[in-house]
């Protein structure tokens, strides 16, 4: 079931002019562009952009709205998404990073490792690299990298030690079939708290969809998109999501790029953004406790500043 984290928050930040131009980076099941949508007036333009074709055609027979331009695609290429005339015009534009919940619920995808599935995780199922080519084909120092930096898991160099002796033997096609190998390889007193397998799928999918150079692609594209007063609105579901994030967002509002040691500015920097949201906004415990899979949540927003 999709449950869009942290709506109303998103609306509060995201809608400005009820007839003016919306970007939703990130479509998925449509929570929070189903409930901006509820706010704007027929005038009002929206682009809608997502890397999965099949959750794109699932959520657009849910959505109607005379000015709703939907594309398949990778946020990573906004600039070439929008028209000349939308060009520097977006009112607000959202970014719902990682993984969706429909994603996540349909089996066959192969993002849970609750579930019997093919190790796929490619949020576009046309890319030629699936979890299962990383698994099985990548060195045990490239695996160990993903791991431990994506996933930030203490244990990367036990799990791919128990992966690659696995694979000597046979090739690792499913989701349970990893998971488990992860399972032995963590200490058994680690294995009493959250999914011992969590942080490995998470850096793996991480890997497959490059999903952190595309935000990082995407960020600059994104200020660029919004028209002076416009807001972009993030929301991160780990750590290193939100620092990149966040330390774009602080880079964009510097008054002054002039060496440390120098004295007196000189340097008539202007900023690009005023960070709206200095500590980001979490879920409340309500939201918590109602979806679970919103309390690692982060929202950052921040405004486009006009150029003097």
């Amino acid at each position: 079931m999709h449950i869009p984290v942290l709506r109303d928050e998103v609306i509060n930040y995201w809608l400005g002019d009820r007839q003016g131009f919306y970007i939703d980076c990130t479509l998925g099941g449509g929570g929070h562009l189903r409930q901006l949508l509820e706010h704007l007036s027929a005038e009002a333009s929206i682009l809608a952009i997502d890397k999965d074709s099949e959750i794109l055609q699932q959520t657009a027979a849910t959505l109607s709205h005379p000015g709703l331009r939907l594309v398949h695609g990778d946020f990573r290429d906004l600039d070439r998404f929008l028209t000349p005339e939308e060009q520097g015009q977006a009112e607000g534009i959202l970014m719902d990073l990682g993984v969706s919940s429909f994603q996540l619920d349909i089996r066959e995808r192969g993002f849970s490792y609750h579930e019997e599935a093919q190790l796929d995780m490619r949020m576009n199922r046309s890319q030629p690299v699936s979890a299962a080519d990383l698994v099985n084909q990548l060195s045990p120092a490239e695996l160990t990298h993903i791991i431990f930096t994506y996933g930030e898991e203490r244990f990367a160099r036990k799990i791919v030690r128990a992966i690659v002796k696995y694979r000597e033997s046979q090739f690792i096609q499913t989701t349970t079939q990893l998971a488990e190998i992860i399972k032995q390889a963590v200490p058994a007193r680690y294995r009493k708290e959250k999914h011992p397998a969590r942080r490995t799928f998470q850096a793996l999918r991480i890997a497959v969809n490059r999903e952190l150079d595309a935000l990082e692609e995407a960020l600059p594209k994104a200020v660029q998109a919004l028209k002076p007063g416009g807001r972009l609105c993030v929301i991160s579901f780990h750590s290193l999501e939100d620092r990149i994030v966040k330390k774009f967002f602080i880079e964009q509002a510097r008054t002054c790029i002039c060496p440390p040691r120098q004295p007196v500015c000189n340097c008539n920097y202007r900023p690009n953004l005023e960070v709206v949201t200095r500590r980001g906004i979490a879920p409340g415990e309500d939201e918590s406790e109602f979806n679970p899979r919103s309390r690692s949540a982060k929202l950052r927003v921040a405004r486009k500043i006009a150029v003097l």
